[in-house]
């Protein structure tokens, strides 16, 4: 077992990145891009700490993430989804492989549909008869399920 100090390092890093744009986006609705751009440049770092080969497996996590990136674009374009939201997606699909990329796709739903409901009774329990649109902050949702989906990768590191 090798304790190489990125590898326990980094995910702490990014765990306290998550929390951080979790935190901002429910105050503010907005995830800075200096956040987005850290989670996203300390991604090799995390590559060669875990000993993930050049190829394929630095080019499959970069494939994996643009796709990612891409569909989520597509949801912007459309209105669904904030800017800041689509860029901490894909940063964060750096950092995970493939079946843990969809394991927070899932668990991102769920949380988003759980939280997009609460904000649903709010706004109805406050005499929500206006039709604004509800502002969900979906970074929240992002981050959780990046936080859960974290722990594979650096319990492998140890176990």
């Amino acid at each position: 077992m090798t304790w190489n100090i990125l590898a326990w390092l980094l995910p702490a890093v990014m765990g306290a990145l998550l929390l951080s744009a979790g935190i901002e986006d429910a105050r503010t609705r907005e995830i800075a891009n200096a956040k987005n751009a850290a989670i996203a440049l300390l991604a090799p770092l995390w590559w060669v700490a875990i000993g993930l080969d050049p190829w394929p497996g630095m080019a499959i996590q970069l494939s994996v993430a643009a796709l990612a990136f891409a569909f989520f674009v597509g949801a912007f374009a459309l209105g669904q989804m904030g800017g800041g939201d689509v860029k901490l997606i894909g940063a964060l699909a750096l950092w995970l492989t493939p079946a843990n990329l969809i394991s927070m796709l899932m668990v991102m739903a769920i949380v988003g549909g759980v939280l997009t409901a609460v904000f649903l009774i709010e706004h109805r329990v406050k005499g929500g008869g206006d039709r604004r649109a509800i502002e969900v902050p979906y970074g929240v949702a992002i981050a959780v399920a990046g936080l859960l989906c974290l722990r594979e990768p650096l319990l492998n590191q140890f176990l």
